[in-house]
């Protein structure tokens, strides 16, 4: 009897447990159907984690989604396809430079003929040996006419040595801050008489002679093709014979840079002439430069010239000219060549060197930077040790 109660409940609470079971796992599948986006994004996000966590044990100086590598990567990209550009426009424009230096090039309007005649027409560039460009400012009219009197040809015979050997001589200037100033009208009113200015598109100023240097390189590398570019100070005495004959020699080299090599102090005092404002770039404070030529004279070839000319936006001017010109010159393939006939004393050493047949290239006074007080002496400089006024003509080049 007990036993047969017993079996008689369970049979009776069978249909309640089957309906709770089928409600209990309607409910828990319900549950687990809401749940469903929740845990799917918890899924994405870790996965995303483990992504940017496996990138991390990658490179760990990568910290950022792969989103933000993707754009880096592409401006990475971009910026290579623009040095690669500016690559081929450099070499364009080298190419550009070269057509325009050679002999079938004609005169146009910016580019002006090698061999300058008043009034005759245009002709073809002629091979130059070099082509000399003295600095001068407004104020030194009196300096110019001290050259033009002693070893600078004059009229003619100025035209004739570029005719017959080669031989470019001007003086160098840029215009005043002022547009059609008294100063420029003064320069035009001296060079129609004369004939004798290179004018350069470049604001004058004393801090401004590496801008300057660089605007003349430029300006006569499109006008003249020449073996060589000289930079002369206005108040140097120069033999011309002995520095056409000086070049010549060194003509069959590719990349050369002549000059008397020196290396001075950079001067971090505020307080000195030639202060470098940049001198910490050159080390520690008592360091001195790398070896450039001296300012005062110093001649550069044509490759080297050409690329001045291309590159002359992104050449670095430091405070002194001839420090900037060393710069620019000292990361590439250059010849430095040191000639101690370039930068010899006035008399008695130049006289003295004279007598014994090495005549000089150039003399002046280092002490003043140049002959002092050279409208007073540079015809004294000329008489003592002056080449003779044949010399150039005859000069083997």
């Amino acid at each position: 009897m007990k036993n047969r109660g017993t079996r008689k409940i369970s049979v009776i609470w069978i249909p309640f447990f089957c309906l709770s079971f089928f409600l209990f796992g309607m409910i828990a599948t319900n549950s687990r159907l809401w749940l469903v986006p929740e845990s799917d994004g918890q899924v994405i996000s870790r996965r995303r984690h483990e992504q940017e966590l496996q990138i991390v044990s990658e490179d760990s100086s990568i910290k950022m989604p792969a989103e933000k590598r993707d754009v880096i990567t592409a401006v990475y990209r971009t910026h290579e396809a623009i040095q690669s550009l500016d690559k081929k426009i450099t070499m364009l424009n080298m190419d550009l430079v070269e057509a325009k230096n050679s002999p079938e090039m004609h005169s146009s309007d910016s580019y002006t003929p090698a061999i300058e005649s008043s009034g005759k027409g245009s002709q073809p560039k002629k091979k130059m040996l070099m082509v000399i460009g003295i600095n001068t400012a407004f104020s030194s009219r009196r300096r110019r006419d001290s050259v033009r009197e002693t070893w600078m040809p004059r009229g003619e015979k100025l035209f004739q040595l570029e005719r017959e050997k080669g031989i470019v001589v001007r003086f160098m200037i840029g215009h005043s801050a002022t547009s059609n100033s008294i100063l420029d009208r003064a320069i035009d009113s001296e060079d129609a008489l004369h004939k004798d200015f290179l004018r350069l598109e470049h604001i004058e100023g004393y801090h401004e002679l590496s801008a300057k240097t660089k605007s003349f390189f430029s300006t006569a590398v499109a006008r003249w093709d020449a073996d060589f570019y000289v930079k002369i100070d206005d108040d140097v005495h120069v033999n011309l014979g002995m520095l056409a004959t000086t070049l010549a020699y060194h003509r069959s080299k590719p990349r050369v840079y002549i000059g008397c090599m020196k290396s001075g102090p950079v001067l971090s005092s505020k307080s000195v002439k030639y202060h470098e404002p940049e001198y910490w770039k050159f080390g520690e404070e008592g360091n001195k430069y790398f070896r450039h030529a001296t300012g005062q004279i110093y001649a550069i070839s044509k490759d080297l010239a050409t690329y001045m000319a291309v590159n002359e936006p992104i050449l670095h001017k430091y405070a002194n000219e001839d420090v900037s010109l060393g710069a620019w010159l000292i990361g590439l393939e250059v010849e430095h060549i040191d000639d101690r006939n370039m930068c010899c004393g006035t008399p008695p050493d130049c006289e003295w060197k004279a007598q014994a047949g090495n005549v000089c290239v150039a003399s002046f006074d280092w002490s003043c930077s140049g002959i002092c007080k050279s409208v007073e002496r540079i015809k004294h400089v000329h008489e003592k040790c002056g080449e003779g006024n044949g010399a150039v003509w005859s000069a083997l080049i």
